[in-house]
């Protein structure tokens, strides 16, 4: 089975929680610095929330920062691009009969909104929230337990996505891991390399040629 990851994944949307982040600190004096960036990447609405209100010592309630959050980042979701590649290689994996599904810690409204205006819903059986399962991307047993609920083996899913973290959780749970480049975490390019089973600039890289394509 085929486990993708949405923001920076499959659309061009990590840099939406980047400006949102930077908005939110700079309405408050404070600077967005690599230990601020380490704690709220790919992690869980709430506990970015937690995370930001205890690194910043904020009045506000973790709901009140979310709340704010949802409100910076608007419906920007509905204008997200999808990345190089993505659709082709879906289609294609599609025809060949995968299974294929989601496993995001975006906020469900965005994802929804996102994969509804691409039309790529239709390639997907499933949506894993992690905010729903309560478990990270970096939590092996997140992985796990989507397996589990797909009704299949972890040694026999794939994942794909642009965090070492998260690549390194799928790993833990015996997953095969191929990691995608996104310029948000181009600064772990290197490392994703050594590490994943394959590492691409772009789902380009993926397609078969058109001719073989055609016959699929």
């Amino acid at each position: 089975m085929f486990l993708f990851d949405m923001d920076g994944t499959l659309i061009d949307s990590n840099r939406i929680w980047k400006n949102v982040d930077r908005t939110f600190l700079d309405r408050r004096g404070i600077p967005y610095t690599r230990e601020y960036y380490n704690g709220v990447a790919h992690t869980i609405f709430p506990l970015a929330a937690k995370f930001t209100k205890e690194f910043c010592h904020l009045e506000e309630s973790c709901e009140e920062i979310m709340s704010e959050w949802m409100e910076l980042a608007g419906d920007m979701y509905a204008h997200v691009a999808i990345k190089p590649g993505v659709r082709a290689y879906l289609k294609q994996c599609k025809n060949e009969g995968r299974r294929m599904a989601v496993v995001t810690s975006s906020v469900p409204q965005h994802c929804r909104m996102a994969l509804d205006k691409l039309d790529l819903l239709k390639y997907f059986e499933e949506i894993y929230f992690a905010h729903d399962l309560g478990l990270e991307k970096r939590d092996p047993a997140l992985w796990a337990s989507v397996a589990e609920r797909s009704g299949v083996r972890s040694e026999d899913c794939t994942i794909f996505d642009d965090s070492l973290a998260a690549c390194q959780g799928a790993r833990l749970a015996k997953m095969r891991v191929i990691g995608v480049y996104d310029s948000f975490f181009a600064h772990d390019q290197q490392e994703m390399e050594q590490f994943c089973d394959v590492y691409i600039k772009s789902f380009e890289e993926l397609l078969l040629p058109i001719e073989k394509r055609k016959h699929n």
